[in-house]
């Protein structure tokens, strides 16, 4: 991601949005505190999960499979270089993809990221009304440049237990969910991560190109997928 964010900013390739799932991981953003990891190294290390930082914005958050995480990488353009804007993009992106299981999310002020009433997901009733909240998406950008990097990871069938291993985004007063606790179903990311171009695109007045499955291509062939001047 950081080589193509520093190919995009020379100008040497277009815009491009990352779909994927990763392995377990605890990633530290630029404002985590340490604390915020609940387990020891060794205990981390025994479970499978690594620690990264990154450098993005934010705390301490997780990633795991089932759950569907986006980074864009784009230049915006003059007109779109607004990150509140940009950040409302996301979030509405997410909501989009919720819309299917009859799921709507929503903001909470200085609590970034998606939302649900988990008494009542079906409807948001705005962050004064809501009676359960609980993060179903978590958004994590920079802008460097006006490029993006980073992005939101939606939680599909993620396992929620390992959030027990740290205070998601720093939050310790509301809890974490996702779309298979609420609905009950399993979700394949694939069919999802289909939705998350278009939204994008319409932001960026243009449309959108094709998509890839590159999730059988090994690092190497990827880098030389993506930079094409790669050794």
């Amino acid at each position: 991601m950081q080589e193509l964010v520093t190919e995009r900013r020379a100008g040497n390739n277009r815009d491009r949005v990352l779909l994927l799932e990763h392995e377990p991981v605890i990633t530290l953003g630029r404002g985590a505190k340490l604390k915020h990891i609940l387990k020891s190294s060794e205990e981390l290390q025994a479970l499978g999960v690594e620690v990264v930082e990154t450098g993005r914005g934010g705390d301490v958050t997780l990633h795991a499979p089932g759950q569907l995480v986006v980074y864009p990488i784009l230049a915006l353009t003059k007109q779109k270089q607004d990150v509140r804007k940009y950040v409302k993009m996301l979030t509405h992106t997410m909501n989009l993809l919720l819309a299917d299981y009859d799921l709507q999310g929503g903001e909470k002020d200085g609590l970034i990221g998606l939302w649900l009433d988990s008494e009542n997901p079906h409807v948001w009733p705005g962050q004064e009304a809501v009676r359960l909240p609980e993060k179903v998406g978590a958004i994590g950008v920079r802008i460097n440049r006006w490029v993006t990097s980073h992005g939101f990871a939606l939680n599909f069938n993620t396992d929620l237990k390992l959030f027990q291993l740290i205070v998601p985004c720093g939050i310790q007063q509301h809890g974490v969910t996702s779309v298979q606790k609420i609905r009950g179903v399993t979700s394949k990311l694939k069919e999802k991560a289909e939705g998350v171009c278009k939204p994008m695109s319409d932001f960026m007045d243009r449309p959108p190109g094709p998509m890839q499955d590159l999730s059988a291509v090994s690092t190497q062939e990827l880098k030389r997928y993506f930079l094409p001047d790669t050794p």
